[in-house]
């Protein structure tokens, strides 16, 4: 990175531009789903340049942005590893993306706020039962891999 690092609001916009017209299985716009992220991070304590790779998470996993995108950016390169652990790639088993994850300084706590709003039980409601209980299953497995317990915290983690 050359330069300033983009200013939260900055990513944001960067965010919602690039996933405009975007809805999740819902049907809702996609940036909902950032900002509650965003705004997990947050409430957990997270620092600017986690709150950056929240708005981000989905951003290189979804084609909203590209790699080439993410590695020219003016973001910290710690912002860059929580973007690129917190994306799924293809073929990846869960254990190894999980590994990726505990590996990446400040990466879980992006994961902990995504699997929060995801298995959010007002948003799964919104769903067809299959796919509510494929997510459900699946959103529980990744919390087991990470070491959450059901409410998405760490062991001792409060609230």
């Amino acid at each position: 990175m050359t330069g300033t690092p983009l200013t939260l609001a900055e990513v944001e916009s960067l965010a919602r531009t690039a996933h405009a017209g975007q809805t999740d299985k819902a049907g809702r716009p996609y940036a909902e789903h950032l900002a509650a992220v965003a705004d997990g991070v947050r409430a957990r304590g997270g620092d600017a340049e986690q709150i950056a790779a929240a708005w981000l998470h989905d951003s290189v996993e979804d084609d909203a942005l590209s790699e080439e995108w993410l590695t020219a950016a003016a973001l910290t390169q710690r912002t860059k590893a929580i973007v690129r652990a917190v994306t799924k790639r293809a073929g990846e088993a869960p254990e190894a993306y999980a590994r990726r994850i505990l590996a990446t300084p400040g990466a879980l706590l992006v994961k902990q706020a995504d699997l929060a709003h995801n298995a959010d039980p007002e948003r799964l409601a919104a769903l067809d039962e299959p796919t509510r209980k494929r997510l459900t299953e699946k959103y529980t497995r990744m919390r087991a891999l990470l070491g959450l317990d059901q409410r998405g915290r760490t062991p001792g983690q409060r609230s």
